[in-house]
């Protein structure tokens, strides 16, 4: 049997399918899960994060525009809930780098996973919702561009920003 494609699950839950949710659920909520803690730097309230990303597609299911890709869609919805929260927290890059940032390493890469999301937590965060949807998330720079409402070309403008910030901030480790 082949499995019906996000953007057909989508359809189906728009049209009243509860399990069609209930499978797109449990394909993204862990990437959903994985961006937000890159975006806010705290495992708790990147799960409520996610938890309020999902009931926001449930309300605005009736936006969602058929034929759309459901990806860019759905991390929208994630990127701007991550925004609004650093908003209202107003977090310096003190409080992120030493925030818990829930990753899952073994002890080996645990310091240069360390290093990797204090750099990460030093980006603006417009590049780095740009770096971790494209490198992490694995989505293209129009789906970028798509989901945070920037052109195709704005999100490589900000990517590439945002890839020589790392460069400049990891440069000690190539040194050592």
């Amino acid at each position: 049997m082949v499995e019906a494609s996000d953007e057909q699950l989508m359809q189906r839950f728009c049209g009243g399918d509860k399990a069609a949710f209930g499978q797109l659920f449990e394909r993204f909520l862990p990437r959903v899960r994985s961006f937000l803690r890159q975006m806010v730097h705290d495992s708790t309230l990147a799960d409520d994060l996610a938890q309020t990303t999902f009931l926001s597609v449930v309300r605005s299911k009736d936006r969602y525009l058929e034929g759309s890709k459901v990806a860019p869609w759905i991390f929208a919805i994630a990127a701007n809930a991550a925004r609004d929260t650093l908003r209202r927290q107003s977090l310096g890059v003190e409080q992120l780098v030493d925030a818990d940032v829930g990753v899952e390493s073994n002890p080996i890469d645990h310091g240069l996973r360390r290093e990797l999301q204090g750099a990460l937590a030093e980006l603006p965060v417009n590049q780095r919702e740009v770096v971790v949807l494209h490198k992490v998330q694995g989505l293209s720079f129009e789906q970028i561009g798509e989901a945070i409402g920037i052109t195709a070309t704005a999100a490589r403008i900000r990517a590439h920003r945002g890839y020589v910030k790392l460069r400049e901030l990891l440069k000690h480790l190539e040194d050592a």
